[in-house]
């Protein structure tokens, strides 16, 4: 048989004999050869990471390349909108727009506050205030980095849907452009709900729990329930998706039969300050929960306060709800 001097025991014998696999005195030959082997294939296989690694672009070229991306996304929505309003007749073009603004400003105000959300954990971690302890929240938590990038596909995905809207829309596509809101707001509700274990299923869920607490508040005020107080600030937010959804239902999209005051969407419905009241109604209950609990009369000041902002809400807004049997709520009548 072939023998290697490579391969000898210090003995000067062959590592390679005429015994079988299986004859005594084999087993300390293959000890010596087996060592040998394994060190060629961890040397084989460290050498593909370190060409794997290698062949890998470094972090900052990739963060250039996605800002690059982004900018040039962000110029070519800017250009297409651009152009596509330019298109429309000069007296078609102020309501078209108006009623872009109604479709998509909600959104864009939720986009927002996600990212300054983003930014109140960033300045949580870089401090010593435990927020995971104050919002009674489990260690699955998202950081600022994960509602980042929550919030970075949302100015993509938001802008985008306006583009392709304007754009279908000037280029004479109107069922077409009328089908970009309804797919958005339909993609953003099942996204919320999905029940499959992707999209941060166990925010998502304490998400809309929080919200379940807010509208019935049947337990105890918790610190999470706060969230009411950043839907009073949101309370336009409130009144523009129902207008929305209004109009979706009632295939009002992209047109301008909603524009008559009398009309099912229009703007002397009883719907529109309803809306505008529900965050305060739900904070007003939290508040007089509050007191049930703990007897605080400081309480009752925020009950009071809010019954005056609620009425603020209603008398400050540039839009005027006036029925024709007398039902006014605002300071001037809508023309």
């Amino acid at each position: 048989m072939f023998e290697s001097h490579h391969l000898r025991k210090p003995t000067g014998k062959s590592a390679f004999s005429g015994l079988g696999a299986g004859e005594p005195g084999n087993s300390g030959q293959e000890s010596y050869v087996f060592p040998m082997v394994l060190g060629d294939m961890k040397g084989t296989t460290n050498s593909l990471t370190h060409t794997a690694a290698a062949m890998m672009p470094s972090p900052i070229f990739i963060w250039r390349f996605q800002v690059t991306l982004f900018l040039v996304w962000g110029f070519s929505c800017c250009k297409i909108g651009w152009d596509s309003v330019m298109r429309m007749n000069s007296d078609l073009r102020d309501l078209f727009l108006y009623e872009a603004f109604l479709y998509y400003n909600p959104l864009l105000l939720v986009t927002m506050m996600v990212w300054l959300w983003g930014v109140c954990l960033w300045v949580f971690s870089q401090s010593t205030i435990s927020y995971v302890k104050i919002f009674d929240i489990d260690q699955n938590h998202l950081t600022h980095r994960e509602i980042w990038k929550c919030s970075t596909w949302l100015t993509i995905i938001v802008p985008t849907s306006m583009t392709a809207y304007l754009y279908l829309y000037s280029h004479g596509e109107v069922s077409l452009a009328a089908s970009q809101p309804v797919i958005l707001h339909i993609a953003f509700a099942l996204v919320l709900v999905f029940p499959f274990d992707i999209f941060y299923l166990s925010s998502r869920y304490f998400f809309l729990k929080t919200l379940w607490r807010i509208a019935f508040p049947l337990q105890p005020i918790s610190f999470p329930d706060f969230l009411a107080d950043i839907l009073t600030s949101m309370a336009k937010v409130f009144s523009d998706l129902e207008r929305s959804v209004c109009r979706m239902l009632h295939n009002q999209v992209a047109t301008i039969a909603w524009f008559e005051a009398d009309s099912i969407c229009g703007s002397h419905s009883v719907a529109i300050p309803l809306m505008l009241v529900i965050p305060y109604i739900w904070r007003l209950m939290q508040c007089l929960r509050q007191y049930k609990d703990t007897k605080e009369k400081t309480t009752l000041f925020n009950v009071s306060s809010l019954g005056f902002s609620s009425s603020t809400s209603q008398l400050g807004g540039p839009i005027c709800y006036t029925g024709k049997n007398g039902f006014i709520i605002g300071l001037s009548e809508a023309t």
